[in-house]
């Protein structure tokens, strides 16, 4: 892998063989590889494939070591609680180092599901002297480009597992799934479902393993239809809970692999008159902001966001300079918050407040 020092890679193809592969004028190639939107959508599509096919790097305009310590964030949204708990880690750890921090967008998709590369061709053209990629989804392509390159990148949270060599940090998610289980057995439950993200997800794939090994190590068999995916959607976590309650044998408790999910599990029951946790108890992931201003308060594993994102700052910092983590791979641990929405199952509590007395005799 090319890192930050190493030597100069030979050149590729201009711009113009670019735009005559694509069959469009230079200036129109220019447009796709700045990141304009004033391109028709088929003739980006022809570009892009272009750039894709024939290997294209974009040039700095400039020379970047003697520009400022300049470091992106690289966010799909702005709009969640998870994203900017990202965000302040790294702004603490950049102001410790002496960086700036510039938040950009990317990478997204086009219509035909490839991934867009206007994101990266702006970081080149600004001259960055490092990336962090929080919930990355990079194509081969991609990681191939930031090499190319020679712009350092530190993974946040992978989504799916980094090629060998790339470093990365996340939370131990395996033990996040055994101490939520763990948490739920201990007062009781059996009927213990699951709620995860995305199947092929590398997160959720754990905290699921951390929910089977923690069933069997108490002697509990998982149920089938126990196990679910909502893709970390709210809504679809609203539907995954109505189908499992409408098992011939529905959960008592139910584990879901990330708050916001957590909400749309809180609808569902609240859709059919389940009250938490009196009669169906939840525990989330994240120990997002959402997790404390729900009612019931949400018990929850925290996942130390921030922590994970000034981690990889400093990680990145020390590539920036030259250095080599000795591990490609960072866990932080997590840790189970308890709040108000789990409690042993109903059978559990009613027993243990014993029989009914009877009532006067009417005889």
């Amino acid at each position: 892998m090319v890192r930050a020092g190493s030597a100069s890679v030979a050149a590729g193809p201009t711009l113009a063989v670019v735009a005559r592969e694509a069959g469009v004028s230079v200036p129109t190639a220019s447009k796709v590889v700045n990141g304009r939107e004033d391109v028709a959508p088929e003739t980006r599509r022809r570009v892009t494939e272009a750039l894709d096919r024939l290997g294209y790097v974009r040039r700095p305009r400039f020379d970047a070591s003697k520009a400022p310590g300049l470091v992106d964030l690289v966010l799909h949204s702005l709009e969640s609680s998870w994203s900017g708990a990202v965000l302040q880690g790294v702004e603490a750890a950049a102001y410790e180092a002496g960086l700036e921090v510039v938040v950009s967008a990317g990478p997204t998709r086009t219509r035909d599901a490839r991934p867009e590369r206007g994101w990266l061709d702006k970081l080149t053209t600004r001259g960055s002297s490092g990336v962090l990629l929080p919930l990355a989804e990079l194509s081969a392509a991609q990681y191939g480009w930031l090499d190319h390159h020679r712009i350092p990148y530190v993974l946040i949270d992978p989504v799916h597992e980094p090629p060998a060599g790339v470093v990365s940090v996340g939370a131990a998610n395996w033990q996040g799934g055994v101490s939520a289980t763990e948490h739920l057995l201990g007062l009781g439950h059996e009927r213990i479902a699951v709620i995860a993200g995305h199947r092929r997800a590398m997160a959720d794939g754990a905290r699921v393993a951390g929910y089977r090994s923690a069933l069997a190590s108490a002697g509990v068999r998982q149920r089938a239809g126990y196990v679910r995916h909502a893709g970390r959607d709210e809504t679809t976590a609203r539907l995954r809970m109505h189908e499992l309650l409408d098992l011939p044998e529905p959960p008592t408790a139910v584990f879901v692999c990330a708050d916001r999910m957590a909400l749309g599990v809180y609808a569902a029951l609240a859709e059919r008159g389940l009250r938490v946790p009196d009669e169906v108890s939840v525990v989330g992931f994240d120990d997002l902001p959402e997790a404390r201003w729900v009612a019931p308060a949400l018990t929850t594993v925290r996942q130390p966001l921030a922590e994970m994102a000034a981690t990889a700052l400093r990680l990145l910092v020390r590539m920036m300079h030259g250095e080599r983590p000795e591990g490609t791979r960072t866990e932080l641990s997590t840790r189970l918050v308890e709040r108000a929405s789990t409690a042993p199952p109903p059978a559990s509590r009613a027993a243990a407040r014993g029989p009914v007395p009877a009532g006067p005799s009417t005889a």
